[in-house]
Order: C-alpha cells, then sequence, then structure tokens
C-alpha cells in the first residue's frame, strides 16, 4: 500500500490525541456510490440545477417540482450503505479516540454505521426524513413517498398547515443554529481535528478544520485530493478514503 509511512503517523497522532474529532465532506460517501456534488460530468449539480431555499417557500409549483425530483429522479442515497470509511470512524468513536463526527453530508451513514446520533453534527441536515419548517413535526421519507405516488403532491403539515421540506439545508437557507453551535463546541475542545473527504472550499463549514488549527489543535487532512488547507496542516495524505482509514484503524 502506497503512504504507509504516512498512516502509520496518523495512526500515531491519534493515538496521542485525547479529544479527537473528525470532520467529513462527501467524498467519505462516494465509496458507498453516492456521487458527490462537484465532480466534473458526474456531480450531482452538473445534472441539475439546485432549487434556492426563497424559491421552494414562494411556490407551491416549485415545492411539487422538489419533491417530484426528489421522488422520481436519481436515487443514489436509497440503498446505501456506511463502507470502510464510515466503519473505521465509528471504531474511532466506539474506542473513545474520537468524541465526535462534524459532517456537511446529509446520507445518515454515520449513524447506521453505528455512531450515536447525539455525537453526529449534520450541517447540511439530514435527507432521510423531512420536517414541518413551522412546528418541526417530523416526517418519513417512505410515508411521503407513498403520498406523492398517491396524488403527486406533498400536502402542508397535518398539524399546523405549514410548508413540510427535506431536513437538509437548501442553497440560501440558514445555517441550522443548534448544528453550528455543537460544532463549534467540539472545535474549541478537541485536540486533533481529522478533515476527511472534503474540499474544503465550502464554508461556513470548512472554517471549522482553519479554527481548530488556530486554536493549537493538530490538524490531520485525508483526502483524494489536494485542498486549500493543505499548507497549515500537521499532516496531509492523498490516498482513498476507506483504504486508508481501514489500515489506521486496524479493520479489514
Amino acid at each position: 500500500m502506497e503512504n504507509i509511512g504516512l498512516l502509520d503517523e496518523m495512526r500515531r497522532l491519534l493515538d496521542a490525541a485525547q479529544r479527537a474529532v473528525v470532520f467529513t465532506g462527501a467524498g467519505i460517501s462516494t465509496e458507498s456510490g453516492i456521487p458527490d456534488f462537484r465532480s466534473p460530468g458526474t456531480g450531482l449539480w452538473n445534472r441539475v440545477k439546485p432549487i434556492e431555499f426563497d424559491r421552494f417557500m414562494a411556490s407551491d409549483a416549485v415545492r411539487q417540482e422538489s419533491w417530484r425530483r426528489r421522488f422520481t429522479g436519481a436515487r443514489e442515497m436509497e440503498g446505501a450503505k456506511p463502507n470502510k470509511g464510515h466503519q473505521a470512524v465509528a471504531k474511532l468513536v466506539e474506542e473513545g479516540k474520537v468524541v465526535g463526527v462534524i459532517t456537511q453530508n446529509v446520507d445518515n451513514l454515520f449513524q447506521d454505521a453505528g455512531i450515536p446520533e447525539r455525537q453526529v453534527v449534520e450541517l447540511h441536515g439530514n435527507a432521510t426524513y423531512a420536517t414541518c419548517l413551522t412546528c418541526g413535526t417530523r416526517y418519513e421519507m417512505e410515508a411521503l413517498k407513498t403520498q406523492f405516488g398517491e396524488r403527486e403532491r406533498i400536502d402542508p403539515c397535518r398539524l399546523c398547515g405549514g410548508i413540510i421540506k427535506s431536513a437538509t439545508i437548501s442553497f440560501g437557507q440558514a445555517m441550522p443554529e443548534d448544528a453550528m453551535r455543537r460544532a463549534r463546541e467540539y472545535t474549541e475542545s478537541c485536540d486533533l481535528m481529522l478533515a476527511t473527504g472534503s474540499t474544503l472550499i465550502v464554508y461556513p463549514a470548512a472554517g471549522f478544520p482553519e479554527y481548530a488549527k488556530r486554536l493549537g489543535a493538530r490538524l490531520v487532512i485525508l483526502n483524494r485530493e489536494a485542498t486549500p488547507l493543505d499548507g497549515i496542516a500537521d499532516l496531509v495524505v492523498h490516498d482513498e478514503i476507506g483504504r486508508a482509514l481501514s489500515y489506521v484503524v486496524g479493520i479489514n
């Protein structure tokens, strides 16, 4: 395996840490068959223009188009399973080496890998369920899919009449206050941050690894491609994420 020396150093840094935090982007889930957002030709944003939050809120027709895309378009997330990268992070959490995961992903795969929900901070929300934007009532996607199949629309919230939306953060939508607060708390208390599978160009999310380094934590970056923060990191490894993390934590 390439990069064995660098991966051994990553293991040493993790062993020395008392409160490590993992920061992840879409790159950790591509090995589960979920495309990322920016890859030329294959990225999700190359296939369909995202619907911005203001347009979603302003028009019932736009909302129904959003649901149509959700239930009739390509659905790579459905049936996706945690890969070795998620499993390796889950093992680090189980061992107590990693105290929390800050993720830009919306696929729920860290929870599916066994990481307690309380230790996963989802900066961009979660695509596996929906919520009423007024009262917060949760709606499961399977029930909404059935409703859309029968009526070709999603009705307002049955409790308050509010707008139901996938529990993801859309373009133009405010970042979730609670998730941002929890991410700051993890960042401010960690002594090592492992950033993996992220281009580290989408802010404010990408500001957390930079902030951790500025506060004195070690910064380790594991990614297939170079990132803008490589120059300030204590260790940079360019490798396949699942393979590299499997080696570091000792799983097959």
